[in-house]
C-alpha cells in the first residue's frame, strides 16, 4: 500500500488549529464505551466472594477467572481486530465489539457452574478487544500528536470511571436482591447473577449510539493520508489463521519449512513448559491441579500464537514489523508498561474481595467507598499523567517514559501500607492513592507507543501494546496473587504482594527506553522505508 505524505491543503498548520468539537464529541462517546467495558470487567471483583461461595471455587480460580481466561482470548483477537481496526471502519467495529461484549457480561448471569462462567467471560474478552484498537486509532485521527497524550488519557479514563462504579453498581444489586429474595429470586437468579445481566444489558443500547459517530479520514490530521483498503477482511482472515491452531502449522509451511521446523519447535517448547510449571506448582490437590493445568496451557498456547503472528508479520508486512516487534524501543516500553499492569491489575481485582474478608462491612457500603475513591483517584491519575506526559514531551525527548517509570515506582510503598493496615478508611485513601499513581503511566505508554508506528500501523500497535498488559499484567498478575493466596489459606494481603517481585525487570526494561525512544521517535519515516515502505513525498 502507497502512503500520500504529501502536505495536504493547509496540513503544515493543522496540528495548531483548535481541535473541533466535534472530536471532543467523539472523544466523549468513547469514554463512556470505556466506562461500560470496564463495568462489565470490573464488576467480578465485587461478586468474586459469592461466586467462590456458590460455585465452590477458590481465589486460584477467581485469579484465572479475572485474569488469563480473560486476557488469552483478549489479548489474542486483539491481533487479528487490531489488523481490521488499520483495515476497515473503525465506528463499525467497535459497534459489534459492544454488542457482543455485552450479550456476553449478561449471559454470565446466567452461569451455573465455573465452565459456563469461564466460556461467557471468554465471549466478554472476544467482544472487548475490539474497543481500544479501534478507539486509539480513532482518537490519534480526531487530534493532532500535541494533544494525543491528553486525549488518550481523557479516554483511558474510563478504565477507572468503569471500575469504580462496576464495585458500586454491583454492591448495590447484590444485596437489594439478596434482601428481596433470599432464598433465590425469578428463574432462581442469586445476586451475583442479577449484578451481571444489570450492567450487560445497557450496552446492546450504547451500541446504536456508537453507530452514529463519523468516520474520519485515516492519517489525515499528519498529513499522510492513507487510502481505504478495498479488501478489508483479507488482512483480519489471515491474521485470524496465524493465532488458531493447527492453523499456525499452515502458515509456517506457506514460509518454508525452516519456518515449519521452528515453528513446530516452539510450540512443544511452550507445552513443555506448561507442563513443567504444572507439575512444579501442583500441590497434590485435584481442583487447584486442574486449575493450574488451565492456567499455564492457556498461557503456553497465548505466547505460541504470538511468536506464529509475528512469525507471520514479518513476512507478509515487514515494515510494520520492524517498528514493533523489531524495535527495542517499543518493546521496551510496552513491556515495560506491562509490569506496571501486572501489579496494577492484582491491586485493582483483589481490593473488594479482600477488604470484605477483612473489614466489617457490606457490599453495598464497600461498593461505594472502594469504588468511588477508586475511580475518583484513577480518573485523576490518569489525567493528570497525561497532561504531565504531553508537557515533558514537548520538553524532553523521552519525558513520556519518565511518566511511565512514575507509575512503576512510586506506588509501591502505599500498596504495602494499603494490604497490611487494620483502618477500612485508610485502606479507602490508599486504594485512591495506588490507584491514582498506578494509573498515571497509561496515557504516556499509549502514546509513546502510538509515536512509534505509522498511522497505518497504529491498531497493531495497539493490538501488541494490549499484548504486553493483558499476557504479562492481566493474564499473570491476578492469577498468580490467587495462586499465592490459595496456598496461605486465603491470605490475600501476601497474595496480592506478591506482585512486587516484578519491580526490577519493569526498571530495567523502562530505563532502556528512556535510551532508546528517542531516536526511535525522530526515524519512524525513515526506518519505514528503509524497511521497503513505500512511500510518496514531495520535492
Amino acid at each position: 500500500m502507497t502512503i500520500d505524505v504529501t502536505p495536504q491543503p493547509d496540513s503544515g498548520d493543522q496540528a495548531n488549529e483548535a481541535v473541533p468539537a466535534y472530536s471532543w464529541y467523539a472523544l466523549s462517546v468513547l469514554v463512556v464505551v470505556y466506562v461500560l467495558n470496564f463495568i462489565d470487567r470490573q464488576i467480578l471483583s465485587i461478586l468474586a466472594n459469592d461466586i467462590k461461595a456458590d460455585l465452590g471455587v477458590d481465589d486460584a480460580y477467581l485469579g484465572f477467572l479475572y485474569g488469563t481466561a480473560f486476557a488469552i482470548f483478549y489479548a489474542l483477537f486483539g491481533i487479528p481486530l487490531g489488523k481490521l481496526a488499520d483495515s476497515w471502519k473503525r465506528v463499525r467495529l467497535m459497534t459489534f465489539g459492544l454488542a457482543l461484549w455485552s450479550a456476553m457480561t449478561a449471559a454470565s448471569g446466567f452461569a451455573r457452574d465455573a465452565g459456563t462462567l469461564t466460556v461467557a467471560r471468554i465471549g466478554v474478552g472476544v467482544g472487548e478487544a475490539t474497543a481500544s484498537p479501534s478507539a486509539y486509532s480513532l482518537i490519534s485521527d480526531w487530534f493532532p500528536a500535541r494533544l494525543r497524550a491528553t486525549a488518550l488519557a481523557i479516554y483511558s479514563s474510563g478504565l477507572y470511571i468503569g471500575g469504580g462504579i462496576s464495585l458500586a453498581i454491583g454492591g448495590m444489586v447484590v444485596d437489594n436482591w439478596n434482601k428481596s429474595f433470599p432464598d433465590g429470586g425469578p428463574l432462581g437468579l442469586a445476586g451475583w447473577q442479577a449484578a451481571f445481566i444489570a450492567v450487560g444489558l445497557p450496552g446492546l443500547l450504547l451500541a446504536l449510539w456508537v453507530a452514529t459517530l463519523r468516520e474520519p479520514i485515516r492519517g489525515a490530521i499528519d498529513g499522510i493520508t492513507t487510502p481505504e483498503d478495498p479488501h478489508p477482511f483479507r488482512g483480519f482472515v489471515r491474521e485470524l489463521y496465524t493465532v488458531i491452531p493447527p492453523f499456525t502449522f499452515l502458515g509456517a509451511a506457506s514460509r518454508g519449512m525452516g519456518a515449519l521446523a521452528l515453528n513446530i519447535a516452539v510450540f512443544m517448547s511452550a507445552l513443555a513448559a506448561a507442563l513443567a510449571l504444572t507439575n512444579i506448582l501442583d500441590s497434590g490437590e485435584g481442583r487447584i491441579f486442574s486449575l493450574v493445568t488451565d492456567q499455564w496451557l492457556l498461557l503456553a498456547i497465548g505466547y505460541y500464537a504470538v511468536f506464529c503472528w509475528a512469525s507471520a508479520l514479518r513476512s507478509r508486512d515487514y515494515p510494520t514489523f520492524v517498528l514493533t516487534w523489531g524495535s527495542p524501543a517499543f518493546l521496551c516500553t510496552i513491556l515495560g508498561y506491562g509490569t506496571v499492569a501486572f501489579m496494577a491489575y492484582s491491586a485493582s481485582y483483589w481490593g473488594a474481595p479482600y477488604a470484605e474478608r477483612v473489614f466489617d462491612v457490606s457490599k453495598g457500603q464497600l461498593g461505594f467507598w472502594l469504588g468511588g475513591g477508586g475511580a475518583a483517584g484513577g480518573f485523576l491519575g490518569v489525567i493528570l499523567g497525561g497532561r504531565m506526559a504531553d508537557a515533558l514531551f514537548v520538553r524532553l525527548p523521552a519525558g513520556r517514559i519518565l511518566v511511565i517509570l512514575f507509575g512503576l515506582l512510586s506506588p509501591i510503598p502505599f500498596a504495602v501500607l494499603q494490604y497490611t493496615t487494620d483502618s477500612f478508611t485508610l485502606f479507602i485513601i490508599l486504594n485512591m492513592v495506588v490507584g491514582a499513581l498506578a494509573a498515571s503511566a497509561l496515557g504516556a505508554a499509549a502514546a509513546s507507543s502510538q509515536a512509534l508506528v505509522l498511522p497505518r500501523m497504529r491498531g497493531t500497535a495497539t493490538a501488541t501494546f494490549f499484548l504486553a498488559t493483558t499476557l504479562v499484567g492481566l493474564a499473570l498478575g491476578p492469577y498468580m496473587a490467587g495462586y499465592v493466596s490459595a496456598r496461605h489459606d486465603g491470605n490475600l494481603s501476601i497474595g496480592v504482594l506478591s506482585t512486587l517481585w516484578i519491580t526490577p525487570i519493569g526498571l530495567a526494561l523502562l530505563v532502556g527506553a528512556l535510551r532508546l525512544v528517542p531516536k526511535a521517535n525522530s526515524s519512524v519515516v525513515e526506518r519505514a522505508v528503509a524497511a521497503g515502505e513505500p512511500l510518496t513525498e514531495a520535492d
